[in-house]
């Protein structure tokens, strides 16, 4: 990024000449070559193992499944670092040609997705690590021509906004959207010398690895104060008086007697913001869904959730639950299926943890279960559960020292967002 020229930095005013990038790095001023991904490449053979052919233990043989493509796989694929999945043992390979084998600089494409964001969404084979790797079930495999390309370079552009774009328009499909290897070979790829596809491709993968660095210290974070917490609860850690004296023993409370349950209802449609309440936090609905909001035309009779008070859904398919602190807005309103409460004679964020995170709670969501895939968790429900809390003093404690890893985990993911919106503007500025 230090060898881009000063006007190139500035993207708007860089003249958007055809095939001239709008962000270029320093001394490159020759045209982009335009040509048709089907001239470029040529697609070889792919199988159809489904996920029960395959496994996680041992084999010779590695296989790309497109499912793996859309959820875990990095752009620039290492078979060295990532988890992929062996072909059983008991199933012939010996009819495979070598040619359909997955070589360094193939693309890998997913031909199927429900989500049109989705669709022909690919990898770029970077090392095998001296392994075998197939393409698999739903998948496009793509070779280009050799000394066209710098490895990793392909990987990127085909990320980039007029790439996808043109794949998006060639999917087909309503519910399931997919594309074959006719319909991709249409689209035109527009990429420059080898020497300039070096330097774009350096920047991206940089940029790449620091996003991964990003994601592990929060990784690593989640997993410290989840530890800690668990400590907490099980009263291995304890905090001492500021005379550095015992606090007292923990007392069985039932939650009748902390919980206050509120039951305004909003009185007309669209009276308050409408919020979610998800497994990862309390949210604006229209936020959480990316500028729409899916609750009912008109929400009149919906729970209002003024500040600072609790909401959870009372229903789970997978026994677990997610209490939620309004902090986002004076009065929010959400669906009836959301329980609303405020609290009295407790520290709000140390109970909000032990709800939580705390085992006492998951082991009487799991006594609610009553045959069906749903469990319920009403509000009545709620309140006959009881729970050892200690005193207020060493709830504020608790609460203190884990709120300040909270903060340290959304500090993280800011600059993770940061960096990734750094990456996104790489992707729609340095491509043609």
């Amino acid at each position: 990024m230090t060898e881009m020229t000063k006007e190139n930095k500035s993207v708007k005013n860089f003249p958007n000449l055809r095939n001239i990038p709008k962000l270029r790095f320093f001394k490159f001023t020759d045209p982009w070559e335009n040509q048709k991904l089907g001239e470029l490449m040529t697609f070889k053979v792919t199988n159809s193992y489904s996920r029960d052919n395959l496994n996680y233990g041992s084999g010779t043989v590695k296989n790309i499944h497109y499912g793996d493509i859309h959820t875990k796989f990095q752009t620039l694929f290492d078979l060295e670092k990532e988890n992929v999945p062996y072909i059983n043992e008991d199933i012939p390979l010996s009819r495979i040609s070598e040619d359909f084998y997955c070589q360094e600089g193939d693309i890998i494409f997913a031909d199927a997705s429900e989500d049109l964001n989705d669709v022909g969404k690919s990898i770029e084979v970077t090392n095998l690590n001296g392994e075998k790797l197939l393409s698999g079930l739903h998948t496009l495999l793509a070779r280009p021509q050799k000394n066209i390309f710098f490895k990793g370079f392909l990987g990127y552009l085909l990320k980039s906004d007029s790439v996808r774009n043109q794949i998006k328009r060639e999917a087909q499909g309503s519910k399931v959207l997919s594309i074959n290897a006719g319909r991709i070979s249409n689209i035109y790829l527009s990429f420059p010398s080898f020497s300039e596809q070096h330097k774009i491709s350096e920047c991206l993968s940089l940029m790449d690895k620091r996003i991964q660095t990003q994601k592990k210290i929060i990784g690593d974070l989640k997993l410290l104060k989840k530890e800690i917490t668990k400590k907490f609860f099980n009263q291995k850690i304890k905090f001492k008086t500021c005379n550095q004296e015992e606090f007292p023993i923990w007392k069985l409370t039932k939650l009748e007697n902390i919980l206050i349950k509120f039951e305004e209802k909003s009185t007309c449609s669209n009276q308050y913001p409408i919020l979610t309440s998800a497994r990862t936090g309390i949210y604006f609905q229209k936020d959480y869904f990316d500028d729409n909001e899916v609750a009912s035309k008109d929400n009149t009779g919906y729970n209002i959730v003024p500040r600072g008070y609790f909401t959870y859904r009372h229903m789970s398919d997978d026994i677990v639950f997610k209490f939620n602190i309004n902090n986002l807005c004076d009065k929010g309103i959400v669906s009836t299926l959301y329980p609303v409460f405020t609290t009295k004679g407790v520290n709000d964020y140390f109970l909000k943890e032990y709800l939580n995170e705390g085992q006492e709670f998951k082991n009487y969501a799991l006594l609610q279960k009553q045959g069906g895939s749903r469990t319920y968790m009403y509000f009545n429900k709620l309140n006959k559960l009881a729970l050892y809390f200690p005193c207020f003093e060493e709830q504020t404690k608790i609460a203190e020292f884990l709120s300040k890893l909270d903060a340290k985990i959304n500090l993280e993911n800011k600059l993770l967002t940061q960096y990734e919106n750094q990456k996104k503007y790489l992707l729609q500025n340095l491509f043609v």
